[in-house]
């Protein structure tokens, strides 16, 4: 993990513990509870949801809760019984595994309160709806941008690792299958050798580095490609990279599309990530929100198999209605996309690094 994604988690949970992990309007009466994840995984979750969610539903008139379980299934329980003795009409969740949040779920069910998976699903739950980017398709463009960077290299035989996300996680699982699909082949087919593939315990940035460090030592420091499944992780690889006098040289994935993400995709530290719209994931999340409670058509666009987490063609015993969103690749060419769309601030991307954003076009 980097200092500044050390420090921004720091200030983030010091922030939770201050508000008493909350930002709401009429929070005793709110007929939207939202439960975040975390801090420390992402600046995500503080920085972006919860402001465009908040602004979703003032726009919408809708009163909100907006909390975040810091990490703690206990707590995120216990916020949500909160929520739900408050009178909350519809309980928005970002899970933290699929047991703890469906146990949520059924309460709330019992009760009559509709429940949304957010970003993540709740698999055998009974959400009854979820709001996501099609998380195939999002590991699909980290495995594109891998293969294209390693064909830019013109390595013969690469040598690569998966670093993945948490194996309570859902979207984890997809994201691996999406860059399977596209890598899987050439390993397979002994064109490029997977030289280790490992999992990192809740998204959790400092083992993500410890687990990268052993798989670079596993591979005598001889690797061409890191497949991570986010930038926490691909800057945790960056920094042990550092260390050894490789960065730049490997390829490396990425996805959020964060400040310190997009830099590193220009200076090359990263080869290429994922920018997810997280205002259009919360406005999406926000309008089923709204309808459920204005009794209004949900607006949806497919369907994902909830014991599986895969997507569905049809409604059915098993399957969600869901918005999936579309996802975009990013490499250094395209960082201005992100900038154009309002997500970061040109300013904070290129800080010093002014030369590299005129030679892309920023």
């Amino acid at each position: 993990m980097t200092k500044r994604n050390g420090i921004v988690a720091a200030i983030a949970s010091i922030a939770i513990a201050v508000t008493g992990l909350s930002t709401s309007v009429h929070a005793a009466s709110a007929q939207v509870g939202v439960i975040l994840p975390d801090a420390a995984s992402s600046a995500r979750w503080e920085t972006s949801d919860r402001t465009f969610l908040s602004a979703a539903f003032k726009a919408a008139g809708v009163t909100y809760d907006i909390q975040n379980a810091n990490g703690d299934k206990t707590a995120f329980a216990t916020i949500a019984d909160q929520m739900l003795s408050n009178g909350a009409k519809v309980l928005l969740l970002v899970n933290l595994d699929s047991a703890s949040a469906k146990a949520v779920q059924d309460k709330a069910a019992k009760q009559g309160v509709k429940t949304i998976d957010y970003d993540r699903l709740t698999l055998n739950g009974s959400e009854s709806y979820y709001v996501s980017f099609d998380n195939v398709a999002v590991g699909k463009l980290q495995g594109t941008g891998i293969y294209n960077c390693l064909k830019a290299h013109k390595v013969a035989a690469p040598r690569i690792v998966y670093l993945n996300g948490s194996p309570t996680d859902n979207n984890a699982t997809l994201f691996k299958q999406g860059y399977v699909s596209v890598l899987g082949k050439y390993v397979t087919a002994k064109k490029m050798t997977l030289v280790a593939d490992q999992s990192v315990p809740n998204w959790d940035n400092v083992q993500g580095g410890t687990i990268f460090e052993q798989m670079l030592t596993k591979a005598g420091g001889k690797l061409d490609a890191v497949v991570s499944a986010n930038e926490g992780l691909g800057l945790a690889a960056v920094a042990v990279l550092k260390k050894n006098g490789l960065n730049g040289k490997v390829c490396v994935s990425g996805q959020d599309a964060s400040v310190d993400g997009l830099r590193a995709v220009l200076s090359g530290d990263l080869s290429n990530t994922v920018y997810k719209g997280i205002k259009q994931e919360a406005n999406a999340a926000a309008d089923l929100a709204v309808s459920i409670i204005k009794g209004t058509a949900a607006k949806t666009n497919g369907f994902l198999n909830k014991v599986t987490g895969s997507p569905a063609t049809a409604a059915g015993a098993t399957s969600v209605p869901s918005v999936l969103l579309v996802p975009v690749g990013i490499t250094a060419r395209n960082v201005k996309v992100v900038i154009a769309d309002g997500f970061q601030k040109k300013a904070d991307v290129c800080k010093g690094i002014e030369k590299l954003c005129t030679a892309n076009g920023i």
